[in-house]
C-alpha cells in the first residue's frame, strides 16, 4: 500500500527545468494540492514519517510549509504554530535573524506559541540547505519548546541540508 501512495504522490511532482534560474530543477508541488487523492496519500506518508516522534506541536514555515503542517499536526493531534517573515504577526513575538548564502533573513513567532517542553516538529515543504529550519527550531528553543525533529516534504539530498541539523532525525516523505 506505502508504494502506491509514493508512486500516486510522486506522480504529481513537477519538474521544472532553470526555475527560478538556470540549471536549477525545481520540484514544483502545485499539481500534488490540485490530485486532492495523491494530496491525501502524501498527508499520511508524512504522518506514517514522523507519528514516531510523539509530538505535542508543529511548527510550520511560512508558506508552502502551511500547506503540509495544518493537515499533518490534525492528523496527529498535535496544535499549529506558524512562523513567519517579519511584520505578519499581531501578536508580542520572537525573532530569530539566519544566514544565507547572501545576506541574512528573519524569522518570527507569537511569544505565547508554545507551551513550555511541548515536543515540536518543525515543517517545511522542501528541505535544501536547512538554514530556514534551524531557525525555526532556534524559535521554538527561545520559547521554552523541544525541537524533536524536522519535517519535510521533499529533502533535496544533494544540497546536504540533513547535516546541518543533526542531530535532531531528519523526515522526508520524497528524497531527490
Amino acid at each position: 500500500m506505502t508504494q502506491s501512495k509514493i508512486d500516486l504522490v510522486t506522480a504529481q511532482i513537477r519538474a521544472v527545468p532553470d526555475f527560478p534560474k538556470p540549471g536549477i530543477l525545481f520540484r514544483d508541488i502545485t499539481p500534488l494540492l490540485g490530485h486532492p487523492d495523491a494530496f491525501r496519500a502524501g498527508i499520511e506518508l508524512f504522518t506514517e514519517a514522523v507519528r514516531d516522534l510523539r509530538v505535542e506541536t508543529v511548527v510550520a514555515i511560512e508558506s508552502r510549509g502551511f500547506l503540509f503542517g495544518a493537515p499533518l499536526a490534525l492528523a496527529l493531534g498535535a496544535s499549529l504554530v506558524p512562523v513567519r517573515k517579519p511584520g505578519k504577526l499581531p501578536h508580542k513575538k520572537r525573532r530569530v535573524e539566519y544566514a544565507l548564502e547572501y545576506g541574512t533573513d528573519a524569522l518570527e513567532m507569537h511569544d505565547d506559541a508554545i507551551a513550555p517542553g511541548a515536543r515540536t516538529l518543525i515543517v517545511d515543504d522542501v528541505i535544501a540547505t536547512g538554514g530556514t529550519a534551524k531557525a525555526a527550531a532556534e524559535l521554538v528553543k527561545q520559547a521554552g519548546g523541544e525541537p524533536v525533529g524536522y519535517g519535510f516534504f521533499i529533502e533535496l539530498s544533494f544540497l546536504e541540508g540533513r547535516a546541518k541539523l543533526a542531530p535532531l532525525p531528519v523526515r522526508a516523505v520524497l528524497t531527490y
